[in-house]
């Protein structure tokens, strides 16, 4: 039981996202042929996804207790734990941010400014998806749109993992500019369409309390067999196609394209088994899971070959 209550700590408490942003955004710079940022960096990285899931579940819970299932009830037992270590990671990442200002602060100026630009639209991003997180737009939240939710999701995460890497490798080598070029923008798409693929799946688990909540979700709008057959499988051959381009313009080696294509094989294997009710844990360790198995594919084949 102990080692159950573990798991479900593991995943409920955002750690395993934080382990998969982190995973992402070391495949992000590898592939692109670029050194791995300061330890600090992905300390940040992974804070940071750790405190913003958990606060915006967390806070959603306190807002709507009526919604109960697994995940909630954990929430509602370990409200102290929770509350502790949200404490704990504030903490963390203002000492991080502040070390990391402070070293890198001469270099802010060199770099280009549609940079900065890019990296605020993100967070902006992230920031107004949940209503709640900003209580002076009232009820608008982009989580409303039940059409844009999951594309909102991937752009957010993407910029995360694929965008702010080379934006930090910008910074610490100043001129450089790497997060302007073609290559770093086709690994973007590549992982925005690769991530908004797994949260459409993602919202199959709340098809009913969607549809009461007339959150009209691809799911919701179309059914289970025209979402896989219009949305999913077209998005995960562009997402594909995104990544062959990339890879040709990097020059891989045929190994290497064909490891990297795992994850596609996996996620279309995934969706032959939609149409049957799943957990919420199977929805974070093997829908959620195969960014994790797409990284530690790109970081594998970068290194083996």
């Amino acid at each position: 039981m102990k080692g159950i209550g573990l798991i479900k700590g593991f995943f409920y408490g955002n750690y395993f996202y934080a382990i998969c942003a982190v995973a992402l955004s070391i495949e992000c710079s590898l592939q692109l042929g670029l050194p791995l940022n300061n330890i600090f960096y992905y300390l940040l990285i992974g804070f940071a996804t750790i405190l913003y899931y958990t606060h915006a579940y967390y806070i959603e819970i306190r807002r709507n207790p009526i919604n109960l299932n697994e995940r909630t009830a954990w929430y509602l037992h370990n409200k102290k734990k929770i509350e502790g270590s949200q404490l704990l990671l504030t903490a963390l990442i203002a000492i991080i941010s502040l070390l990391l200002v402070n070293g890198l602060q001469p270099h802010f100026s060199k770099v280009n400014g549609k940079s900065w630009l890019i990296l605020f639209t993100f967070l902006l991003m992230g920031l107004v998806y949940y209503k709640h997180m900003h209580p002076f737009l009232g009820n608008w939240g982009l989580r409303n749109h039940g059409l844009l939710k999951p594309l909102v999701i991937g752009l957010v995460w993407a910029g995360i993992v694929s965008f702010s890497p080379v934006f930090f490798y910008d910074l610490s080598y100043p001129g450089q500019n790497k997060s302007l070029e073609l290559l770093t923008w086709l690994l973007f798409i590549k992982n925005w369409l690769f991530i908004s693929i797994l949260c459409i799946l993602f919202d199959i688990k709340d098809y009913a309390n969607d549809a009461n909540q007339q959150l009209k979700t691809w799911v919701v709008q179309f059914g289970l067999k025209k979402t896989m057959y219009w949305v999913i499988y077209p998005l995960t051959v562009l997402s594909l196609l995104a990544y062959w381009f990339f890879a040709i313009g990097q020059e891989f080696s045929v190994f290497r394209i064909l490891f990297n294509s795992i994850p596609y094989v996996l996620l279309i294997t995934v969706c032959t088994y939609m149409h049957q009710r799943k957990s919420i844990l199977y929805y974070l360790a093997i829908i959620d899971g195969l960014m994790l198995v797409k990284a530690i594919c790109g970081i594998t084949g970068m290194l083996g070959n």
